[in-house]
């Protein structure tokens, strides 16, 4: 019977000690408001560039694609390929 008292005592210890562990101090806690509230303001502000960026980058591409088209669209070799053979549509 000894041997289970011990046994229960400890278990009540690792209890506790897993409550610890269940709630840990975060970082934000840790800090005062005001740090807290500038990094999430330069979160968003970064968030906001990223956004940016991307749309430049997009907005590039579609540029690129337009002017690939426009230069195809002069190219008599490749207009003659990609034309429809069947030429009696367009009578």
């Amino acid at each position: 019977m000894g041997k289970k008292r011990k046994q229960s005592v400890s278990s009540s210890a690792n209890s506790t000690a897993k409550s610890e562990k269940d709630n840990p101090v975060l970082l934000n806690e840790l800090l005062s408001a005001d740090i807290v509230t500038k990094l999430k303001a330069q979160a968003e502000e970064l968030k906001k560039a990223e956004e940016t960026r991307k749309e430049d980058i997009r907005k590039q591409e579609v540029e690129k694609k337009k002017l690939e088209q426009k230069r195809l669209e002069n190219d008599f070799a490749y207009l003659l390929e990609n034309s429809d053979p069947n030429w009696s549509k367009h009578k």
